[in-house]
């Protein structure tokens, strides 16, 4: 996956995603493509988030060169599909659900790509 993928996927809802991360190095999981809602909450004590990092945070995870046409497609053809739902969702979400940081995560595991959420 690349940039153009995803920017032709969200248009103008690119605009709240604060960061986008394409990870390198060897994964342990069979994660290949993650969104995190990062909520306006203080992480720690009397600080403050800064309003930049507020927002959706997608990472793509890396995986083997071998794997990776075959990859992109199923991403391309489900995950990004399910993602622009879930950022549709939380972009409508109440203030309860966007003052709460939230997880999501895709995992592709012999050619089954399933997804959820997690805390």
């Amino acid at each position: 996956m690349n940039t153009t993928d995803i920017n032709e996927c969200f248009g103008p809802y690119m605009s709240r995603v604060s960061d986008l991360r394409f990870l390198t190095g060897q994964d342990s999981e069979p994660i290949v493509l993650g969104v995190a809602w990062v909520a306006p909450l203080p992480r720690t004590y009397g600080r403050g988030i800064h309003p930049d990092t507020v927002g959706f945070r997608i990472d793509v995870h890396p995986v083997d060169a071998t794997e990776r046409a075959a990859t992109r497609a199923v991403l391309k053809a489900r995950a990004l599909p399910q993602l622009h739902a879930w950022i549709t969702q939380a972009v409508a979400a109440d203030e309860t659900w966007q003052l709460t940081p939230h997880q999501h995560y895709w995992r592709l595991v012999d050619g089954r790509l399933t997804h959820r959420d997690e805390k």
